[in-house]
């Protein structure tokens, strides 16, 4: 665990915190302070194991912040946005709102993969998409969501859904938003049926899983609103919470009907439980698909949801995950499954 600390490596975030007996603080593992000696040190599983025995959190890595959560300031310039997506903020506006434009852009960058001014282009446009779609007038839509020309909204539209506005209305689209978890940010997509994405953010290849989705639904994927993201954001908030065991969000599963089958199978692993791979096949009818049934669970697409977490090897071992074998350890042990390997 020292090493871990010296290393700030990322794969035990989330599984012990640091507190520092010369300053009196506890730290996540990834802090990027100073490092302390290591006679200097003592760990804790929990923020609050280490508060009860008189330390308090570190204002460099805020311990008591879910991983990646976004600043308060920030939270409040996007809920004015959602509000009113034809603000148009520049530099000037956003200082006098307290916010750095240089932290806001690097802020942007990091957690959304683009600019805020580009953020803001989305929003706008995706309003606009969504008025015509409705019955507005192209007209109507540009100059509602802050356009001053229709040939500057044209421009930007057809740049960015790969149409005219006047072609648009039969355009499919998936909805996109960033949720925070207590491990960490996650994107979840949603269809007009349902939720057909949630992965952690640092999930590798997850912009690999956007474009084929993309393809899958033959839609375009933006930042946006849907009727699914707060009941799915709720019923989170609750299984992290140990208050929910089920799920009962509307699902769009694109694949193989193989696939749908492993998913499906999943989805019947109680909470609580843990499977074999091989386990997993026996219940499939088909021992000889061990493999396929693996690669299968490492197509899925609905973290958490859809439990691949709940796959481990024959020997209790914690096998591959799409968001880390931490993250799996964590879900394990929030479920209170036996199976779990401790570190202590």
């Amino acid at each position: 665990m020292y090493k871990a600390l010296v290393d700030k490596d990322i794969s035990y975030e989330g599984l012990f915190v640091t507190g520092v007996k010369t300053t009196g603080i506890f730290c996540r593992t990834t802090c990027t302070a100073r490092k302390p000696l290591k006679e200097n040190v003592e760990f804790f599983a929990t923020a609050k194991e280490a508060m009860l025995h008189g330390y308090r959190p570190c204002k460099v890595c805020s311990p008591l912040e879910n991983i990646g959560s976004t600043p308060p300031q920030i939270q409040k310039l996007l809920a004015e946005l959602n509000e009113n997506p034809s603000l148009k903020l520049k530099d000037a506006d956003v200082v006098s709102r307290g916010i750095e434009p240089s932290t806001l852009r690097r802020w942007f960058k990091k957690n959304h993969g683009i600019t805020f001014q580009a953020y803001q282009r989305m929003q706008r446009i995706n309003t606009a998409f969504t008025k015509i779609q409705e019955g507005e007038t192209v007209t109507n839509a540009a100059f509602d969501t802050g356009y001053e020309s229709l040939s500057g909204f044209s421009d930007s539209f057809t740049s960015l859904i790969g149409t005219a506005p006047s072609k648009s209305k039969d355009k499919e689209i998936i909805r996109m938003t960033r949720l925070e978890t207590p491990l960490g940010p996650m994107f979840a997509c949603a269809t007009e049926e349902g939720i057909c994405l949630l992965e952690f953010v640092d999930r590798r290849m997850l912009e690999t899983e956007l474009k084929t989705l993309s393809k899958q639904f033959n839609a375009i994927v933006l930042q946006g609103h849907s009727k699914y993201f707060e009941p799915l954001k709720k019923q989170l908030d609750e299984y992290f919470e140990g208050k929910r065991k089920e799920f009962d969000i509307p699902l769009v599963l694109k694949g193989t009907e193989f696939q749908k089958e492993v998913w499906k199978e999943l989805m019947r692993i109680p909470y609580g439980s843990t499977r074999s791979y091989k386990q997993q096949s026996i219940s499939l009818n088909n021992l000889k698909a061990i493999r396929a049934v693996a690669s299968a669970n490492g197509m899925n697409h609905i973290a958490i949801i859809i439990p691949c977490h709940r796959v481990i090897g024959e020997d209790s071992s914690m096998t591959g995950y799409g968001g880390g074998i931490w993250r799996k350890k964590r879900l394990l042990d929030i479920e209170g499954s036996q199976t779990s390997l401790g570190i202590f």
